[in-house]
C-alpha cells in the first residue's frame, strides 16, 4: 500500500464533511445530503435561536429596569422551562405514536439510504421527529428539561450587558467589545442548549462507544455551567478579591472559544473527566497511583480522601505522624489479594500468608521509629534553651533533618546507578549498556552472564524497599511544618507525603531529593517557597516532573512524526513538504500544543497520524473505559493462555530489580518471541506490587504486522547481539535510539517453541510409506494391550479377582468364550429390552413364535436405518463369584425373533446354524460334536460368531471388546494379511506391560502363557488387521495426500471404514495409532532408524506420555497447550506450496525480549484510533493510520488497543505481581 492512500473515501468524506457543521453547531442539520423542504431549516434555525430570544426578554426587562437581575433570569428560565417542555412532550407523544411503516424508496447515495427522511408537511410525525428526536428515558426528558431552564436562566444573569460593562467597560475595547462579547456569548449558550434539549450532536470528545444513558448532552451544559459558577463566585464573596475578578474576566473571553474547544474534542467528555480528575487528584494530591478499574479507583480516591479529612482533624502532631504512616502503608497495598487468602484461594503471584507478618512487621518498625524521632526532635525544640544556657552556644546539636537529607541525596544516587545497570541500554536509550550480556542463546548462559547484575538488583531492592522508605519517614516526621497542621493544604500535603513513600518509594525518593537539593542551595530566599512548607513543596515538585517528563515525551513523539514523515519513503505523501513547512513556520505554536497538552496530562493527537497536531481530551492513563481483558479471541489465543502466566513470573523479579525502569502506570512495553508479540500495560503500581495487562497480537502476519515485527527484531538485535559497527566511538551507541522501542531487558520464560518443517523427501518417499504399514501395525497393537490395561471398570473388577499365581489354575473364560463341555463356567444370557425400544421390537414381540413368518407385511420395518438392537446382561460364573457384565448389542445384520426361546438372535439357535450365521473368520475352530451340551437351552448361547478358548487365566485382561470382531474380512483376506501380524513384538509388548503393571509372582511364567495363547493372538490379529484393511492399508502403500486425509481423520469411504467409524473407540484408537506411526515416520527420516523392538516401546512410551499428537485446530489440542503437554505434534498442508509440513512446539525456557515503549506515542495513536473509528467512522481496513510504519510500530499499536477499535487475540485480567 503506497504513501497516498486516501485518508477517507469518498463515502466517509461526504459523511464527515456532513457530521463536522452539526458538531460545531450543537447538533444543527443544515447539511442533509438530499433535498428537504425548506421548513425543516426553518424550524431548527427557531429552535436555535430561541434560548437567545427569551433570554433578551429577561436582559430588557433588566435594562428597562422592569425587573433585578435575579428575577430576570428567573422570568427567562420559566419561560425556556416551558418550551423544553413542550417540545419533550411533543417528540415523546410523537415516538409513540402508530403509524404504518412504508417503505422509502432507494436512493443512489449510500448515506441517503441510511437517514434519508420523506417530509410530507410542517408538523407531520417525521417532521418532528426529525427535528426533535426525543429521549429514551422518561427521567432524562424531566432532568434535560429542567436543567435548559436553568441553564437559560443563569446564562440571561451571567450575560447581562451591565455585567459585561463592569467588566470590560474601562478597558480600550469599550462599548464594542462588550457587545461582540454578548454576542457570541448567547451563540455559546444557543449551542449547548440545542444539544441538550433539541438534538444532540455527535461529540469529536467521545470516549465511551455507545451512550447508553444519553450522557453526551450533559457535556456541553456543564462547561457553561463552569464558567457560570466561577462568576456566582466572585458575585457572593464581592469585588475585593482581585485574582477571582481576573480570573472571571479571562473565563468571560474563554467562553466565546467554547464553540471551538467542543469542536476540536480538547474538553472530556463528562465520563472521561470525572474519572480523569479523580485519578489526577489522587496521583499528585493523595498520593496514589492510577487503578486499573473504575471501581477499584473511585473506592481508592473515597478512602485516600477521608484519610485526608482525618489528617486535618488530629489535634497533635504525633498522632498526625502515626495514623499517616498506617494509613499511607494500608491504602499503598493491594487490599484485593487479602480478600483473597481470606476466602481461601492463592493470591496472584504473591507471598500468600508469609506476607501478612513480613508486613506487619515493616510497618510496626515503621510507626517505632517515626513516633521515636518525633518526640525525640520535639525534646530538642523544648529544651533548645536549657541547652544554650548549659553549653553557652559553644555546641550545638546537628539538625537531624539535615543529616536524613545527605543520606536521601546517597540513597537516590546508588539506587539509579543500580537501576541503570540492570538494563540493556542506558541514558534514555541513547548509549548500550557495556555491562549487558550480549550474543547470549540459551537460559543458563544468560543466568550465569547476569549473575552479578541480579545480585545488584537484589542490593537495590532493599534499598528501594526497606532503606528508603525508612528514611523518607524520618525526614518527614521531624519536619518543622508539623507544627502548622491545622491548614487544609498542609493537612492534604502530608496525607500524600506518606502515602507517597510507600506507594512509589522511587519516585517519592527523586522528589524528596529534590525538595533537599533546592533547600541546600537557597531556596530559602526564593519568595514563599520556604512558607509552603515541605509537603506542599513535594506537591509542586511532583506536578513539575510529570508535566515536564510528559512535554519531553511528546516532543519526541512529535518529533518522530514530522521527521519521518519526510525519511520514510513509504510514509512521504505528498502533502509532506508543505507540512513540515507549516510546522517549522508555526513552531511556537507547536511547542504551545504539546505544552498544553502536557499540561492537561492529556494525549497529543497527531491527525490521521499526519504531523497534523491537536490536544486530546484528557483521559485516565489506561486510555480506555472499561477494565481491560476483553479480546478477539481464535484459535491461536492458546499460546498466549499459556504463555501469560509464565511471562507474569518471569516479570516479577525483572520489575523489582530495575530492568524495566521506572514503570510507573501508564507505561507500555512489548515483548517477543519467534512470531508471538506481546504487549504489557502498566496499569497500578503500589508498595511491593504491580499490576499489569498482557495482550497477545496477532500470529497471522499480514504485511503490516511483518514489516514493523521485523523492525522490532531488528531492534532488539542491534541492542541484545551488539552487531559490530566500525570506530570505536560509536559502539556503544543505540543504533535505533530514534525508534519508539528502547530494548530493556531479556526475560527466562517456560514457553512453547514453535518449529516447522516441510517434508518433502520424507512423506512422499516410497520406502518411508512402506515402513509406515509395518509402524502402524506395531503401534496399534501397542495401543490396543494398553487400552484394555487402562479400562477402569474393566480393570479395577478384574484385578480384584485375578492375581499373579505362580501355579496354574483351572482356565476361566472371558466374557466373550463359551465352555467347550458343560460345567460351571457357562455364560448365561438375561435378555432384557430397553424401555426406549423402538416399534420394530414391539412388532416382534407380537410374533410370539417362528411360524409367525407368513403374517409379515412389506410395511415392517424389519432392517430399518438404524435398527434398536437388544441390549443384553450377561452373567459370568466362576468358582469364586457370578459378575453381571453389559454384553452390548448384537451383530449387525442379524434378524432378532422375540419368541418362545427369550429373544435369542438367530446365530444361537441350532437349528439355524446351517444357514451360515455366525461364521467365525479367523478364530479357532470348535468341535461340532459339542455344539449340544448338556447347558440349558434357554440361557446359554454363543455371545458372538465363534467361542473363544482362552488357555492362560490372566488373558481376559487383554481381552477386546467382542463388536471389535464384527468386521465383513473373509477367510481368505485374512489368511493373505495374518503373515504380517507382527508376532514379535506382540510377544514383546504382553512382557514388558505384564512386568510393568503386575506387582507380585513369578512374570516369566504368566508371559509365557499369555505368549502360548493362541486364542488371544488370533483375537489380535483379527481387529488389527480388519482396522488396517479398513484404512486401505492392505494395499500397496500409503500415498502422501492419503496419509494426510487419514492423519485428520477424512479416509476414503469404504465399507471397511464405515465399519471403523461405526465402532467409534475403536476408530479413535486406530486413528490415534496412525498418527503414533505418521510421527514415528517423521523422526524416523529426521533421526534415523528404530533399531530395536525396546526402542520402540519406549518411544511409543514417550509418545504417550510427553507428546499430543493430533490437529492444530482439535480441541485437545488446546487443552494440552494449556495443561502444558512438553511436545505437541501436528501434520498440515500447504496449499500455495503444494507440499505437506510438520508443526512441532517444545515447552522450555526460552529468552523473550522486552522493550518499553514511547508511551506517549501509545497515547496519542490511541487517541486518534478513538477519534478516527467513534467519530469519523472511519473503519477501512486498508486505511492509511493502520498502515506499517516501522519507527512509530503504528499498525501494533492499533492492534494493541482494546476492543472494539483494537484487535487483540488475547488480553489478561489484571495480573497482580508481588514485586517486593
Amino acid at each position: 500500500m503506497g504513501p497516498d492512500v486516501p485518508l477517507l473515501n469518498d463515502y466517509k468524506q461526504e459523511f464527515l464533511w456532513k457530521r463536522f457543521p452539526q458538531t460545531v453547531l450543537g447538533g444543527l442539520r443544515l447539511k442533509l445530503g438530499y433535498c428537504a423542504p425548506p421548513y425543516v431549516y426553518i424550524h431548527q434555525l427557531v429552535l436555535f435561536l430561541t434560548p437567545w430570544l427569551l433570554g433578551g426578554i429577561g436582559t430588557l426587562l433588566f435594562q428597562l429596569r422592569v425587573l433585578n437581575e435575579a428575577f430576570a433570569g428567573v422570568v427567562s428560565g420559566v419561560l425556556m422551562l416551558g418550551v423544553g417542555a413542550t417540545l419533550q412532550g411533543l417528540a415523546w407523544c410523537m415516538a409513540h405514536r402508530n403509524e404504518v411503516v412504508q417503505i422509502l424508496p432507494a436512493a443512489n447515495n449510500i448515506l441517503a439510504d441510511e437517514e434519508e427522511v420523506e417530509f410530507t408537511h410542517c408538523v407531520a410525525p417525521e417532521t418532528v421527529r426529525f427535528v426533535v428526536p426525543g429521549k429514551k428515558f422518561l427521567g432524562n426528558v424531566v432532568f434535560h428539561t429542567c436543567l435548559a431552564g436553568a441553564l437559560c436562566g443563569l446564562s440571561t444573569w451571567y450575560l447581562l450587558p451591565d455585567r459585561l460593562t463592569g467588566l470590560y467597560g474601562h478597558t480600550s475595547g469599550g462599548l464594542g467589545a462588550v457587545v461582540t462579547l454578548f454576542a457570541l456569548s448567547w451563540v455559546t449558550v444557543c449551542i449547548g442548549e440545542y444539544s441538550l434539549i433539541i438534538n444532540t450532536a455527535t461529540e469529536t470528545a467521545t470516549f465511551q462507544a455507545q451512550d447508553t444513558y444519553e450522557i453526551t448532552p450533559l457535556n456541553r451544559p456543564f462547561y457553561i455551567l463552569i464558567f457560570i459558577t466561577v462568576d456566582l463566585a466572585l458575585r457572593f464573596s464581592g469585588s475585593s478579591m482581585e485574582e477571582l475578578q481576573l480570573a472571571v474576566q479571562v473565563l468571560h473571553v474563554l467562553f466565546v472559544t467554547l464553540p471551538i474547544l467542543w469542536a476540536l474534542g480538547i474538553l472530556s467528555p463528562l465520563d472521561a473527566l470525572l474519572l480523569w480528575s479523580m485519578e489526577q487528584t489522587l496521583v499528585y494530591g493523595l498520593g496514589g497511583s492510577a487503578m486499573s478499574g473504575n471501581i477499584r479507583l473511585l473506592v481508592m480516591f473515597l478512602s485516600s480522601v477521608c484519610v485526608a479529612i482525618g489528617t486535618f482533624f488530629i489535634p497533635f502532631s504525633l498522632g498526625v505522624v502515626l495514623f499517616n504512616v498506617g494509613m499511607g502503608f494500608l491504602l499503598s497495598q493491594d487490599l484485593t489479594q487479602l480478600l483473597e487468602l481470606v476466602k481461601g484461594a492463592t493470591p496472584t503471584l504473591g507471598l500468600g500468608w508469609w506476607g501478612l507478618p513480613l508486613s506487619l512487621m515493616l510497618i510496626l518498625g515503621a510507626l517505632t521509629e517515626a513516633g521515636l524521632l518525633h518526640q525525640l526532635y520535639s525534646g530538642n525544640l523544648t529544651l533548645n534553651t536549657s541547652f544554650i544556657e548549659h553549653w553557652e552556644s559553644s555546641v550545638v546539636p546537628p539538625n537531624p533533618q539535615e543529616v536524613i537529607s545527605w543520606f536521601l541525596i546517597a540513597l537516590f544516587l546508588l539506587t539509579s546507578l543500580l537501576r541503570e545497570l540492570q538494563g540493556a541500554c542506558v541514558l534514555g536509550g541513547a548509549m548500550l549498556n557495556p555491562l549487558y550480556p550480549k550474543r547470549v542463546m540459551t537460559v543458563q548462559a544468560f543466568r550465569q552472564k547476569t549473575r552479578c547484575l541480579r545480585i545488584a538488583g537484589i542490593f537495590r531492592r532493599i534499598l528501594l524497599n526497606l532503606v528508603s522508605p525508612l528514611a523518607m519517614i524520618a525526614y518527614l516526621s521531624v519536619d518543622e511544618s508539623l507544627g502548622k497542621l491545622h491548614t487544609v493544604s498542609l493537612a492534604i500535603g502530608f496525607t500524600r507525603a506518606f502515602r507517597m513513600v510507600w506507594q512509589n518509594s522511587e519516585a517519592a525518593l527523586l522528589q524528596m531529593v529534590l525538595v533537599v537539593i533546592i533547600k541546600l542551595a537557597g531556596g530559602h530566599r526564593v519568595p514563599h517557597w520556604q512558607e509552603l512548607g515541605t509537603t506542599v513543596q513535594l506537591i509542586l515538585i511532583s506536578l513539575v516532573l510529570n508535566r515536564t517528563s510528559q512535554f519531553i515525551s511528546k516532543l519526541r513523539f512529535a518529533l518522530t512524526v514530522l521527521i519521518t514523515s519526510w525519511t520514510e519513503n513509504k510514509q512521504r505523501r505528498q502533502s509532506a513538504g508543505t507540512l513540515l513547512a507549516l510546522n517549522a513556520t508555526l513552531c511556537p505554536v507547536l511547542l504551545a500544543i504539546v505544552a498544553l497538552s502536557a499540561i492537561l496530562s492529556a494525549p497529543l493527537l497527531p491527525l490521521f497520524t499526519l504531523p497534523v497536531f491537536l490536544v486530546g481530551f484528557p483521559r485516565p492513563l489506561r486510555s480506555w473505559p472499561g477494565t481491560p481483558g476483553t479480546a478477539c479471541p481464535c484459535l491461536d489465543s492458546v499460546y498466549y493462555k499459556q504463555l501469560c502466566k509464565k511471562l507474569a513470573s518471569a516479570l516479577r523479579p525483572a520489575i523489582a530489580n530495575g530492568a524495566f525502569g521506572s514503570c510507573n502506570p501508564g507505561s507500555h512495553y512489548l515483548g517477543r518471541f519467534q512470531g508471538r508479540l506481546l504487549w504489557i500495560s502498566v496499569l497500578e503500581k503500589g508498595y511491593g506490587y504491580c499490576t499489569v495487562n498482557i495482550k497477545g497480537l496477532e500470529l497471522q502476519e499480514t504485511s503490516c504486522h511483518t514489516v514493523e515485527a521485523r523492525r522490532v527484531d531488528e531492534v532488539f538485535e542491534g541492542s541484545f547481539d551488539h552487531v559490530e559497527r566500525p570506530g570505536q566511538c560509536f559502539r556503544l551507541l543505540n543504533p535505533h535510539w530514534g525508534n519508539s522501542l528502547t530494548p530493556c531487558t531479556l526475560l527466562p520464560v517456560r514457553v512453547y517453541s514453535d518449529a516447522q518443517n516441510v517434508l518433502t523427501g520424507i512423506i512422499d518417499s516410497p520406502d518411508h510409506l512402506r515402513q509406515l504399514n509395518s509402524d502402524f501395525l506395531k503401534t496399534l497393537v501397542w495401543i490396543l494391550l494398553r487400552y484394555c490395561l487402562q479400562n477402569v471398570t474393566c480393570a479395577a473388577h478384574r484385578t480384584k479377582s485375578h492375581s499373579v499365581q505362580t501355579s496354574g489354575r483351572k482356565s476361566q473364560s472371558s466374557q466373550h468364550a463359551i465352555p467347550s463341555e458343560p460345567g460351571p463356567n457357562v455364560v448365561k444370557v438375561d435378555a432384557q429390552l430397553r424401555p426406549e425400544s423402538s416399534s420394530a421390537h414391539l412388532r416382534g414381540r407380537e410374533s410370539s413364535s417362528l411360524s409367525s413368518f407368513a403374517g409379515w407385511s412389506d410395511e415392517d420395518d424389519l432392517f430399518g436405518p438404524v435398527p434398536m438392537r437388544q441390549q443384553m446382561r450377561m452373567v459370568v460364573r466362576t468358582d469364586e463369584e457370578q459378575t453381571e457384565l453389559g454384553l452390548g448389542v448384537s451383530l449387525p445384520g442379524s434378524v432378532e425373533i422375540h419368541s418362545l426361546y427369550e429373544s435369542m438372535a438367530l446365530s444361537s439357535l441350532p437349528t439355524l446354524k446351517p444357514l451360515g450365521l455366525g461364521l467365525g473368520l479367523g478364530l479357532p475352530v470348535v468341535d461340532k460334536g459339542k455344539e449340544n451340551s448338556t447347558a440349558p437351552i434357554s440361557t446359554t448361547v454363543l455371545v458372538n460368531s465363534q467361542p473363544l478358548h482362552f488357555t492362560s487365566p490372566h488373558s481376559e485382561l487383554f481381552s477386546l471388546p467382542p463388536e471389535w470382531r464384527t468386521a465383513q474380512l473373509t477367510s481368505s483376506k485374512l489368511q493373505v494379511l495374518q503373515a504380517s501380524f507382527p508376532e514379535a513384538w506382540f510377544c514383546f509388548c504382553l512382557s514388558q506391560l505384564v512386568m510393568e503393571n503386575f506387582g507380585e509372582g513369578d512374570f516369566e511364567q504368566v508371559v509365557l502363557d499369555l505368549q502360548d495363547d493362541r486364542a488371544l493372538r488370533d483375537l489380535y490379529t483379527q481387529v488389527v488387521l480388519s482396522c488396517s484393511v479398513a484404512l486401505g492399508a492392505d494395499t500397496h502403500v500409503f500415498s502422501p495426500s492419503l496419509v494426510f486425509k487419514l492423519y485428520c481423520g477424512d479416509g476414503p469411504w469404504t465399507e471397511g471404514m464405515e465399519w471403523l467409524r461405526a465402532n467409534k473407540e475403536l476408530h479413535q484408537l486406530t486413528l490415534r495409532a496412525f498418527r503414533y506411526s505418521v510421527k514415528l515416520l517423521v523422526d524416523q527420516a529426521s533421526l534415523g532408524p528404530v533399531e530395536s523392538l525396546n526402542e520402540l516401546y519406549t518411544t511409543l512410551q514417550d509418545y504417550n506420555d510427553n507428546w499430543f499428537i493430533g490437529l492444530v485446530s482439535d480441541h485437545s489440542w488446546q487443552d494440552s497447550v494449556v495443561q502444558e503437554k512438553a511436545y505437541l505434534f501436528s501434520l498440515g498442508h500447504d496449499l500455495h506450496m503444494g507440499t505437506y509440513t510438520s508443526r512441532v512446539l517444545s515447552l522450555q525456557e526460552n529468552l523473550v525480549q522486552v522493550g518499553v515503549l514511547n508511551e506517549e506515542g501509545v497515547r496519542g495513536q490511541w487517541a486518534n484510533l478513538s477519534w478516527e473509528l467513534l467519530y469519523a467512522t472511519n473503519d477501512d481496513e486498508e486505511r492509511y493510520s493502520i498502515q506499517a510504519h516501522p519507527v512509530m510500530l503504528r499498525n501494533l499499536t492499533v492492534q494493541a488497543a482494546d476492543p472494539p477499535l483494537g484487535y487483540p487475540i488475547y488480553s489478561s485480567p489484571p495480573i497482580h505481581l508481588r514485586c517486593l
